[in-house]
């Protein structure tokens, strides 16, 4: 047999294409052909967005249409989940004979998607292509929707994915306890839950349900299902992947810091703050009194960021960014903490840099990641909002102070760091697990 040939196809939103590019990379790297599929409207974004680096033109690049017209809002997720579900599954095949056509030597031999495109899995099968699923969520997240099922017939949740009542449960005597309000599905309207749960059951027919995660961050997990296997941290280091220009001259900024002393900003591609909160959190920073930088993504069609900076704001001691090479922050020696919303790429990013976390969480899986950070792992602790439902100034910096001060809380994060990317090291369980993936993939 040749070398393995891996059709990638994400769901295009950042969270999705960000680790999905960066395992293409890893495949490359190790000698496998990788085609990476973009909608023609990501690959635009992505390529305005981003530079090319020598690494990435190992990765063939090609795409199918969303089937929404140029103007319509992609950031209606539901909107460009049902359009792709109705579009592309007629054009897929048509697509692999154009690839294996031009390289007949070297055909693809495996489709890898993620959540929300089990559709391509099915296309795969029918052609005879074997299939694997690289889950965005860390594999807690990934145990608890395939649980959807067995959760309903223990009256846990009901049909549409709702607490009956509020309790903590368990899904294995491993996995830590879990609060029925914090489901990962939490906020879904009852069509994305019924779209969620015919979905786990195409993600089936992928023989590998692959996690960016490593064994000892979340042991208990992988009792769910033996189709799990982590292959993370993913680490690769890529620019086309970005739906946003970075802004670097804030490297430079970070470089004129004290060492731990910035505080760093961010809640990911998609939350969205309601303007009294962000008002909130523009006067906690200059109430810090400590230099940060602070990402507030552009505005897109939908306006969402019109919010409004208040008038007493200075943030002179700060940076403010529409969307920052956030590894290279995390990793550098200014740094002192991360207040984040605890998506999934950023809590492992933050992990690997050793940093400590506040915990923001917005919406679906970043609560259950928040309990891991805090309770699991303890290396970082939670922002509470006051009655008002807001999270207020005080309470920013009263944390911020806690956190920066907490000896113990640094030492666990540089000792989770070393474990976490011990696993990617030669003879590590993730890169075993790498090397397996790839035997089978032949």
């Amino acid at each position: 047999m040749g070398i393995p040939h891996f059709l990638c196809l994400p769901f295009p939103v950042q969270g999705h294409v960000n680790p999905l590019m960066q395992f293409s990379l890893l495949l490359a790297k190790h000698g496998c052909k990788v085609t990476f599929v973009h909608t023609e409207f990501s690959l635009k974004r992505a390529n305005t967005a981003g530079g090319d680096n020598k690494e990435e033109a190992l990765v063939e690049m090609v795409t199918l249409p969303d089937g929404l017209e140029p103007q319509d809002d992609r950031s209606d997720v539901a909107k460009l989940l049902f359009s792709m579900k109705n579009t592309m599954p007629a054009l897929l095949p048509k697509l692999i004979q154009d690839i294996d056509a031009s390289d007949v030597g070297n055909k693809i031999t495996c489709i890898i998607v993620t959540i929300n495109m089990g559709w391509a899995l099915e296309v795969g099968l029918k052609l005879g292509i074997k299939g694997a699923l690289l889950s965005p969520p860390s594999a807690t997240s990934l145990a608890c929707t395939a649980c959807i099922p067995n959760l309903i017939e223990d009256g846990v949740i009901d049909s549409e994915g709702l607490p009956t009542k509020k309790q903590q449960i368990q899904l294995s005597p491993e996995m830590p306890m879990m609060d029925t309000d914090y489901l990962p599905w939490r906020g879904f309207k009852k069509m994305f839950f019924d779209h969620l749960v015919q979905e786990m059951q195409t993600l089936k027919l992928g023989e590998w349900w692959l996690c960016n995660t490593t064994y000892d961050l979340e042991p208990g997990a992988f009792s769910i299902s033996p189709k799990f296997l982590p292959i993370g941290p993913l680490m690769e280091n890529s620019n086309r992947s970005s739906f946003w220009e970075e802004d670097r001259a804030c490297l430079e900024w970070l470089d004129e810091q004290a060492p731990q002393s910035v505080v760093y900003v961010s809640f990911g591609s998609l939350a969205v703050m309601d303007p009294k909160q962000f008002k909130e959190l523009a006067l906690a920073l200059d109430l810090l009194d400590r230099p940060f930088i602070w990402v507030v993504r552009p505005g897109n069609e939908k306006k969402e960021n019109v919010n409004e900076y208040p008038n007493e704001f200075h943030g002179s001691k700060g940076k403010i960014v529409g969307w920052a090479p956030q590894k290279k922050i995390l990793n550098h020696p200014s740094l002192a903490c991360f207040i984040s919303h605890c998506g999934w790429n950023s809590t492992l990013e933050g992990i690997c840099a050793g940093v400590p976390f506040l915990c923001w969480p917005c919406a679906t899986d970043q609560f259950l990641n928040k309990s891991y950070i805090c309770d699991v792992w303890k290396i970082g602790i939670g922002l509470e909002k006051d009655e008002s439902g807001t999270v207020s100034r005080e309470e920013i910096k009263k944390k911020v102070d806690e956190v920066v001060a907490d000896d113990d809380i640094k030492a666990r994060s540089l000792k989770l760091k070393d474990m976490t990317i011990n696993n990617i090291q030669e003879g590590g369980q993730s890169s075993k697990n790498l090397s397996f993936f790839m035997d089978w993939a032949k």
